[in-house]
Parts: structure tokens; C-alpha cells; sequence
């Protein structure tokens, strides 16, 4: 072999690790399923994790949609390759359940930091009836102000199903003694609070559980339109959930988290670091959710919305990038 052809091949084999821009590709040849819930919201987060990884050479296919639960043993099992939207404390049995830490990493910092939840009434309600409590709904008069079926009841709007929030919300209703006074309402969250939101502008009392980051909090603002209600603690008699600031929704400050397949990270430390030192505001999420609450929702204004919050961050999104190159010995 001349050195010439020597050389040509030596180019040819570089061209294939590096990037367009002369970037090492850590993750060329290897294919990533990415999932969300069926939470439209969760698309912006997973996707700028997408994105990160297709800077680094991997194959991204389309992020399918599974519930919290199969979400995560989907990933244990090898199915599905990451999440990017694991709550710490609120999915925590999903992750035990699923093989632990056994079959599954988890990003030991916080994609998303400061997670609140819990249950809200309209601020013109509670001024007017002097309403800070979730117990206050066994009064029957209270209940009523919230009934919008007839039935004497609270209704509150809930929590899906197999999202987790749905579990503590029952545990709420039972140990408070809530069960004859409140309706857990539970389907489509996302319909549910369209009607909780018309009845709201509409002059009507309203009951409902939420979380951050999402845009719901961006059209009721607590403080504002809606106020948070305390859950006293015999609501949750065997876990504090009590902030420093003394006061208690009834769930825990929580953090969200990148979770992929321990194997996986095991052999692309690429990627493994990636899902490290990623960090987005939750402010930024809430206000692309609101985009999408306002109508920008289809696939496309997704991708255009993270391709804009990558424009507007480039230093920062390019350092994730180094630093999961330097994690994969730059090549």
C-alpha cells in the first residue's frame, strides 16, 4: 500500500468519527428510542435531549408515547433507550419497580429543578369564604361551591390515571375523610381543565390539582387568579411533606430527571454524561407549554421551539456537547 492510499484510507476513517463540523460522533451507528407520556408538554424537554444526542452522532428515532409506569419498563428491559421526564419522588416506586438502579440510570442532578404540585381554588372563592385548607371541603357548604354536576359535591379536577399524582390525590381524599364531600374528576387532564378554565372565566368557582412546570400556572396565576390550599397533615399522616417555608401541599418539592437504560449508559459514557449535565429552567418549559396552550402545538412548532431555545443558548448547549465528547475520550 503506497502511502498515498495509506493516507487516503486514515481520512476516510476519520470523515466517518467526526461530524460536519469536525466533531468527534461518539454515538455514530447506534439508534435511540426516546418516550414520553401522553402528556403533549413532555415533547419540548425530550426533544432538546434528542437534539443533544444527534450532535453527538446517534440516530434518533420519532419519541413514542407510554405512561410513567411503562415507561420506565420499557427502559429496563431494553425497549426503549430514555426519558426525559422522571420525577424523583413522585415516579419513584415506577423506578424500583422497573429493576432500580439495577436496569436503569438515572441522572444524579436535575434536568429540571423546583417541581411543585398540589391543588388550587380560585382567589375570589377563597377570600370570599375564607378557604386555605383542602380539609375545609368536608364542610358541605364549601363542597357545593365547587359542585358542577348537581350533586352536592366538590369536583375536583384530577389527575390521569397511571401518572402517578393520581395516587397521592386518593390517598388525600381517604386519610383527610374528603371521599363524601370531593369527585376526583380523571380522563383527558388536558379537557378537563379547558372546562376547568371556561367555568373560571366565567365567574365560576373552581377546584383543581397541578403541577409545574406547566402552562396551566402561566393562564390561572397563583397569587393572582387562584391561590394554593394547604393539606394539613392528617391528610398524609405518614410522610412530611412540609416545605421549608412551613407550608405543605401535600406533596414534595420535587426534581425532574433524564433515566435511560443502564446498559446503555454504561457503554456510550457519551451520553451517560450528556444526561448528566443537561439543566433547563423550568420557567423556559412553562413558557413553551404556554406556546402550545395557545395553539402552537403541532410536531413542527415543537422542533421550532427547541431549535430556537438551542439558537438562543448555543454556548451552553455546545458545552453539554464538549463535555460528553471529553466523557467518550473526544472520539
Amino acid at each position: 500500500m503506497t502511502k498515498h492510499c495509506a493516507r487516503l484510507i486514515a481520512t476516510a476513517l476519520l470523515a466517518l468519527c467526526l461530524g460536519v463540523h469536525g466533531e468527534p460522533l461518539p454515538g455514530r451507528g447506534i439508534t435511540v428510542q426516546p418516550l414520553k407520556s401522553s402528556l403533549a408538554e413532555e415533547a419540548f424537554q425530550t426533544l432538546l435531549v434528542s437534539r443533544a444526542l444527534e450532535r453527538l452522532g446517534y440516530t434518533l428515532l420519532p419519541m413514542k408515547d407510554l405512561e410513567p409506569a411503562t415507561e420506565h419498563l420499557a427502559i429496563a428491559n431494553g425497549d426503549a433507550t430514555f426519558m426525559a421526564n422522571h420525577w424523583h419522588r413522585l415516579h419513584a416506586d415506577f423506578y424500583k419497580n422497573s429493576g432500580g438502579d439495577a436496569k436503569l440510570f438515572r441522572s444524579a442532578s436535575a434536568y429540571a429543578e423546583g417541581a411543585v404540585q398540589g391543588y388550587l381554588i380560585d382567589r375570589k372563592t377563597a377570600e370570599r369564604h375564607g378557604i386555605t385548607r383542602l380539609d375545609q371541603l368536608k364542610d358541605p357548604a364549601i363542597a357545593k361551591l365547587f359542585d358542577s354536576d348537581g350533586d352536592g359535591r366538590a369536583d375536583l379536577t384530577g389527575c390521569n390515571p397511571g401518572w402517578g399524582c393520581e395516587l397521592a390525590i386518593e390517598r388525600h381524599l381517604t386519610a383527610g375523610g374528603l371521599r363524601p364531600h370531593v369527585t376526583h374528576r380523571q380522563g383527558s387532564y388536558a379537557a378537563l381543565m379547558a372546562d376547568t378554565i371556561a367555568r373560571f372565566r366565567q365567574g365560576q368557582p373552581v377546584l383543581y390539582y397541578t403541577w409545574t412546570p406547566y402552562w396551566v400556572s402561566a393562564v390561572l396565576k397563583p397569587g393572582a387568579d387562584v391561590v394554593w390550599l394547604q393539606v394539613p397533615a392528617t391528610a398524609a399522616p405518614d410522610l412530611d411533606t412540609q416545605l421549608p417555608n412551613g407550608r405543605n401541599y401535600g406533596f414534595h418539592a420535587d426534581r425532574q430527571q433524564i433515566v435511560a437504560n443502564r446498559a446503555f449508559a454504561a457503554q456510550n459514557p457519551a451520553a451517560a454524561r450528556l444526561f448528566e449535565v443537561m439543566r433547563l429552567p423550568i420557567t423556559d418549559i412553562n413558557a413553551q407549554n404556554l406556546r402550545m396552550s395557545e395553539g402552537q402545538n403541532t410536531q413542527r412548532d415543537v422542533e421550532r421551539h427547541t431549535d430556537g431555545w438551542i439558537r438562543a443558548h448555543q454556548v451552553l448547549f455546545d458545552g453539554w456537547l464538549a463535555q460528553a465528547r471529553q466523557a467518550a475520550g473526544g472520539h
